[in-house]
């Protein structure tokens, strides 16, 4: 699955055939849209997708390997360029979204050294400056500091619900680093690479992305689930699902409560961040040989509960001289009845208990986990989030030993497809109950569908609203559907027309960012 991100002829290259004819539109309007704009046609259009997230949640930033898939919506930027001049002490961006009403076109005079992005202002285009920061940094390490990026034209078009945890942000900030790469002349783009720099890129807007998101924005493959694993290196494969009788869909139904990593991020999800964190060190200092630093690793704040089971198990080694049998899953469970003897205050730390077990001042436990993104929080729940963190890794493994595994008998796999749904039931009693990110509005849309026949719903994404993902027989689909608008929808007078066809989608794996080349490309 590694290699450049490719280059669409046609537009079949990326979507599948049932969403071609409303796509197509889309993008011719897009195109005759740019003209207005800016006076000629764009080179080029690149395109990142939002994820669903099959299982696997909040554990990313943890560093352990997830399940999402790529959906049909997705950020386009439509962009044309032109060189600056040899003299030039600055380069011009020009952005402009197909919603001007709602947001608002800039124009950016930008000097070569560096991109500037006030991430306590919630501005739309800093999603897009971040993206242009990550590449520039990966582009002047290629080319050397005398590097000059060209002027930039860029129209945005974006069908990923902000707020509705479908990945909104990293599907534009992936799609903006690879306009800037391919602006400035890199043919080819590694998909790793991209999705690398997209990961650090979206902590300049202010969230400790964990590296699911632009993972499955940018390897995801059509028609596969992707395991995502993120140490030693970041790797993903495709995964299919077997067939199975009666077929399975997934359903993504919207909650409309919306959640806003930026603005909840203090007390919401970059709050777990470092709740998980400071869990991984508490556990260190205690279970481990007095002085065990753990290894600094990809995760957002340098160390992880990944890095955690990783060093606990070595050293038991050491000490005991041998290898040990126990595999991923049996550690795991190990690692759960140690959270649970372990950090035994159920209504959480202080900032001050915890900085004694890690023999550290308060100032330097806020300095070294609390500064660099805010939370507000008096105490800490490292009990309840290693608790998640820990079981939900193992619910990963658990899923995809049965998509790996047949699922018995042609004519009714009820018993494999309960099996299935159940782990996805049990993520979201331990998102709702221990790790505390869903809200009421989920929880209803997930009772519902069970009552009507889902076998497995669960929240998809950060949580605290936004949207949810089932798993469905193809013949309960109209009944699900049926009854969340009667029991749910039906309910919500706020809501348009629009608002009300779009609230569920059957989800169907989709391609990951490719880059579509106007000139000569196929938009009939």
């Amino acid at each position: 699955m590694a290699g450049p991100v490719p280059i669409a002829h046609s537009l079949s290259d990326i979507y599948t055939p049932d969403a071609l004819p409303s796509e197509t539109k889309r993008w011719n309007k897009l195109v005759a849209q740019f003209e207005t704009q800016y006076g000629h046609e764009p080179e080029f259009v690149s395109r990142s997708p939002g994820r669903v997230n099959i299982i696997g949640e909040h554990i990313d930033y943890s560093l352990y390997p997830v399940l999402p898939m790529a959906i049909t919506a997705d950020a386009l930027l439509a962009v044309s360029t032109s060189p600056t001049t040899e003299d030039a002490s600055s380069y011009t961006i020009r952005i402009a979204n197909v919603q001007g009403s709602k947001f608002p076109q800039h124009e950016f005079s930008l000097g070569f050294d560096a991109v500037d992005i006030d991430a306590t202002v919630h501005e739309w285009t800093n999603y897009f400056k971040s993206g242009l920061r990550g590449a520039l940094e990966l582009l002047r390490k290629k080319h050397g500091n005398a590097f000059k990026p060209k002027n930039m034209n860029i129209l945005v078009d974006g069908t990923v619900p902000t707020g509705g945890g479908l990945s909104s942000s990293a599907a534009f900030v992936t799609a903006s680093a690879l306009a800037v790469m391919v602006a400035n002349g890199e043919q080819t783009v590694d998909k790793t690479e991209l999705t690398e720099l997209a990961i650090v890129s979206e902590r300049a807007v202010g969230v400790n992305s964990g590296g699911m998101d632009q993972s499955a924005s940018v390897f995801s493959e059509r028609g596969s689930a992707l395991f995502v694993s993120f140490t030693p290196t970041l790797k993903a494969r495709p995964v299919h699902f077997p067939e199975t009788n009666p077929e399975l869909v997934f359903l993504i139904a919207q909650s409309f409560v919306t959640s806003d990593k930026f603005v909840t991020g203090p007390i919401h999800y970059n709050l777990r961040v470092v709740e998980c964190t400071l869990a991984a060190a508490y556990l260190n200092a205690v279970l481990n040989p007095p002085g065990t630093q753990l290894p600094t690793d990809a995760a957002p704040l340098g160390i992880s509960l990944h890095g955690f089971q990783e060093a606990y198990f070595s050293l038991k080694e050491h000490a005991t001289g041998t290898t040990s049998s126990k595999s991923v899953s049996e550690q795991l469970q190990e690692l759960l009845a140690l959270t649970n003897q372990t950090l035994d205050k159920h209504e959480g730390y202080t900032r001050e208990e915890i900085a004694a077990v890690l023999d550290i001042t308060v100032d330097e436990l806020n300095a070294k986990f609390t500064s660099r993104f805010p939370v507000r929080a008096e105490r800490f729940k490292l009990r309840q989030r290693a608790q998640h963190v820990f079981s939900e890794a193992l619910r990963v493994l658990q899923f995809l030993a049965l998509l790996e595994t047949s699922p018995g008998s042609d004519n009714d796999t009820a018993a494999y497809n309960t099996r299935l749904g159940g782990l996805l039931n049990d993520t979201q009693t331990s998102c709702r109950d221990v790790y505390e990110c869903s809200c009421a509005e989920i929880d209803e849309l997930c009772a519902i569908a069970r009552r009507h026949g889902s076998y497995g719903s669960r929240l998809t994404g950060a949580g605290w609203g936004g949207c949810s993902v089932h798993l469905v027989p193809a013949d309960r689909v109209a009944a699900v559907r049926e009854a969340w608008e009667k029991e749910y929808y039906g309910k919500l007078s706020q809501l348009s027309q629009e608002q009300r066809d779009a609230a569920v989608v059957v989800s169907r794996p989709g391609s990951g960012s490719a880059v579509f080349l106007v000139k000569g490309g196929n938009l009939a």
